[in-house]
């Protein structure tokens, strides 16, 4: 069996996307090496330990309570959303906005949190995924695009379509399609047909 958890500990070490495996109060039984570069952890200190205190929860101390007794975790989407997967719904990738608290400095991530029931050892317990995509989150901000072509420019001067641009960063991909206005414009005859 120890062999058994050495191979899945290795394989979750791997994985590139933060993944927790929390109990009922989210509190963390293991998580993997991801998540411990992520928020500066040893994961040899972490077991047991409430979320919020781990992931640098900005309301973690709003009560000497801790994680999961301030007025802030009712609404808090990672805890809700433990809860709802203890209820047997796997949620996959609710998008969530995360405060933490690291050095004095706030630091906001934008978060697509997966959570997935499992049991081990007679336990109800949750596999919780955290990806961060607060730097796809950037895409918001004022794009350069040329007001000719529409190629946009990325930060190294290159100049690039919008699909291109957008499968890049993003990993968003288009179909192509025409709208109403530009058929009766390019294909008259068309939308005549079509009685637009």
């Amino acid at each position: 069996m120890e062999n058994m958890n050495t191979c899945c500990q290795s394989i979750l070490d791997v994985i590139p996307i933060m993944i927790f495996v929390v109990d009922n109060n989210v509190r963390i039984r293991e998580m993997n090496q991801a998540a411990a570069n992520t928020f500066g952890l040893d994961k040899a200190i972490v077991f047991n330990k409430l979320g919020g205190e781990i992931l640098h929860c900005l309301h973690v101390d709003d009560v000497p309570e801790g994680c999961g007794s301030g007025p802030g975790c009712e609404s808090c989407l990672i805890r809700n959303t433990v809860m709802l997967c203890l209820q047997g719904q796997t949620i996959t990738r609710r998008r969530a906005r995360f405060v933490m608290l690291t050095q004095g400095t706030k630091k906001e991530l934008e978060l697509l949190i997966t959570a997935s029931p499992m049991n081990s050892c007679d336990e109800s317990l949750a596999l919780l995924i955290l990806e961060d995509i607060s730097e796809f989150s950037m895409l918001k901000d004022i794009v350069p695009i040329c007001m000719h072509c529409k190629k946009i420019r990325d930060d190294q001067d290159y100049w690039q379509s919008v699909e291109s641009y957008f499968r890049e960063f993003s990993g968003v991909d288009f179909s192509h399609g025409i709208c109403p206005n530009c058929l009766k414009e390019h294909y008259p005859n068309v939308a005549q047909k079509l009685k637009m």
